[in-house]
């Protein structure tokens, strides 16, 4: 069996990234082992046209896939890990997606000399609109760094940070991100509807407007100041609205905050 990737765990995101290699052809399906104990996620996955265990003692023994990744909840980690140690000793690089388990866990469990990433990804990523952000324990080769990264961009941007502290920040801005944006789509569609618009319109014009400011940014190549500046016209009504939030900093110091906040909490789960 020509294995190139091992997919342990394929809940939603697992199956989400999955979907996007195989869609993208970054992967064929029979390179593919999903290792998967749930029944129905198993079958979910197996209908993508991959090969599917149930644990890995249920895997081929045989063999050798260049990368090994862990798409399941931190906490069973510990369980999890060890039987793939086998596949260390191959050579394999291993690929975590589990936030706040740091790399010394893996090398514990797998050898201090195995290859080990660190992806924090982010719930965008299952429409391959994800932030993707990397960091590699000095064992990772060139080889397998350039393979994960071809490979994770099917799900979205990919970064890399050279110290693995910092994945405490990324995990406070881009991993836990989404939700900010989504509760202020939320805070702008209830302010429509204090404005008088109704409820469906108020979401429709809230959400398009953020989508639609979000993509701007990403593609004209302009600073994001700069396209506020544009918008905001001295004296009219953008400019009104954005004394409220820019004065004194407020939106600012709200948002510094709030992933500080994240942050810390990321390093006590760590």
């Amino acid at each position: 069996m020509s294995v190139k990737v091992v997919l342990v765990g394929c809940g939603n995101m697992g199956f989400a990234m999955l979907d996007g290699w195989l869609k993208a052809g970054r992967l064929e399906a029979g390179e593919v082992l999903v290792v998967e104990p749930n029944a129905d996620l198993r079958q979910r996955a197996a209908g993508l046209g991959v090969a599917a265990a149930a644990s890995a003692g249920d895997a081929p023994s045989d063999i050798s896939p260049l990368l090994v990744i862990f798409a399941v909840k931190p906490q069973v980690m510990r369980d999890v890990v060890p039987a793939y140690r086998p596949l260390a000793k191959k050579g394999a690089t291993f690929l975590s997606i589990a936030a706040g388990t740091g790399v010394a866990v893996f090398e514990d469990l797998l050898g201090n000399d195995t290859a080990v990433i660190r992806c924090m990804p982010n719930t965008p990523a299952a429409i391959g609109k994800g932030m993707l952000v990397l960091y590699s324990n000095k064992n990772v080769g060139e080889q397998a760094r350039e393979f994960v990264g071809e490979l994770l961009s099917a799900n979205g941007r990919v970064a890399t940070v050279d110290d693995e502290a910092l994945m405490d920040a990324v995990t406070a801005v881009s991993g836990s991100g989404p939700a900010y944006v989504f509760h202020f789509i939320e805070a702008l569609t209830a302010a429509g509807g204090k404005a008088g618009l109704p409820a469906d319109i108020a979401k429709l014009l809230a959400m398009q407007t953020v989508f639609g400011a979000a993509s701007l940014a990403a593609e004209s190549g302009e600073e994001p100041g700069r396209l506020r500046e544009q918008v905001t016209s001295p004296g009219g009504t953008t400019a009104a609205a954005l004394a409220v939030l820019m004065g004194e900093d407020r939106l600012t110091d709200l948002v510094t905050e709030a992933v500080e906040a994240a942050r810390k909490r990321s390093v006590e789960l760590g």
